[in-house]
């Protein structure tokens, strides 16, 4: 029997696909718990709709990300820190700081979207990726400076 996956299934498929079940574990297993529907030529147009509905509102986020990461690009941001007497900081600076200088520019950027390997633990100008959408990919740049 061919079903239409409301949900992830374990070892059979992701939501939105098709899939091929045997009878007995569709009508006792999935139908009733909600994760699966008989593939119909209803269903069938109905899963089309939702596909399109989230391909324009991904287009849509893409968009919005795309805006705010022209906006990113000519922010330079700027971050006082204390330092040793051979310049080395006391601590180093984590995306969660960078999040928070960002909010004081006016942008709400979560600590998860900046790409960091490691934390800044020197003076400097460094360029940090900011991943705003899977497909976008912002840069700015900020300047570690001496308090």
């Amino acid at each position: 029997m061919e079903v239409i996956l409301s949900k992830d299934v374990d070892r059979i498929g992701k939501a939105g696909q098709i899939v091929k079940v045997k009878d007995g574990y569709a009508r006792n297993f999935l139908f009733p718990n909600g994760l699966a529907v008989t593939a119909n030529s209803e269903s069938l147009k109905k899963l089309e709709l939702e596909r399109q509905k989230k391909a324009l509102q991904s287009e849509k986020e893409k968009k919005q990300a795309q805006e705010i990461s022209d906006k990113l690009s000519r922010i330079s941001l700027t971050i006082p820190v204390l330092t040793h007497e051979q310049e080395k900081l006391y601590a180093s600076i984590t995306a969660q700081d960078l999040s928070a200088g960002l909010k004081d520019e006016g942008f709400e950027i979560d600590k998860d979207s900046f790409v960091l390997d490691e934390p800044i633990k020197a003076l400097g100008i460094y360029e940090v990726p900011v991943k705003l959408h899977p497909d976008v990919l912002a840069k700015i740049k900020v300047w570690i400076v001496k308090k």
